[in-house]
C-alpha cells in the first residue's frame, strides 16, 4: 500500500511531537523511561539553536496524524576529510505507519540533502546492537556497519 509521505524541516510548533516520538523511541527500544520536562527543554534547544541540528517529519497529509515519522541530524567535524559527517538520531516512525516507507522517504530526503552541500562528507548513525529490523532497514539503504564500537559516559541518563 502506497501512502502520500511529505518532508519537511521542523519548526518550534512541532516541539510536543518531537519530544513525545523520542519518549517513545527511548522505551521501545532501550526500555528507558525519560523525563518528559528534560527531553521537552532537550528538543527546544536544538530547535533554538540550527548550530545543533535539525529535525525532519515526515508527513502523511491525507491522514488524521499528519506527522508519521521523524529524524534528527546533528553534526561531527571530520578533521580526516575536511567536511562534516551528519550523524542521524532520533529517528521514530509513529507504529500505524510503519512498513510504509516513512523513513526511507526521511533518509532519501537527507541524503539528497547532504549530497548537495559540499561541507558534507558522509551520514552516519548507530543502532542497538539488538534491533534487527533496524540494521536490515540501514543495510537496505546501502549503509554499511563501520569498525568503530560506540564508547559513552553518560552524565545525566546514568542517573535516572
Amino acid at each position: 500500500m502506497s501512502i502520500e509521505i511529505a518532508i519537511r524541516q521542523a519548526t518550534r510548533s512541532d516541539a510536543a511531537t518531537i519530544a513525545d516520538f523520542n519518549s517513545q523511541m527511548a522505551l521501545e527500544t532501550e526500555q528507558r523511561k525519560l523525563e518528559p520536562e528534560r527531553v521537552r527543554a532537550g528538543v527546544d534547544a536544538l530547535l533554538a539553536d540550527p548550530a545543533k541540528g535539525s529535525y525532519y517529519l515526515a508527513e502523511t497529509p491525507n491522514r488524521t496524524q499528519a506527522i508519521a515519522g521523524q529524524l534528527l541530524i546533528t553534526y561531527e567535524w571530520s578533521d580526516w576529510r575536511n567536511g562534516n559527517f551528519w550523524w542521524i538520531q532520533s529517528v521514530y516512525v509513529a507504529k500505524e505507519f510503519r512498513g510504509n516507507g516513512i523513513f526511507r522517504a526521511l533518509f532519501e530526503h537527507v541524503e539528497t540533502l547532504a549530497k548537495e552541500r559540499d561541507a558534507v562528507c558522509g551520514l552516519r548513525l548507530y543502532v542497538d546492537a539488538h534491533n534487527d529490523g533496524a540494521r536490515k532497514t540501514y543495510e537496505r539503504l546501502r549503509m554499511t556497519r563501520t569498525n568503530y564500537e560506540l564508547f559513552e559516559i553518560d552524565f545525566v541518563l546514568a542517573h535516572t
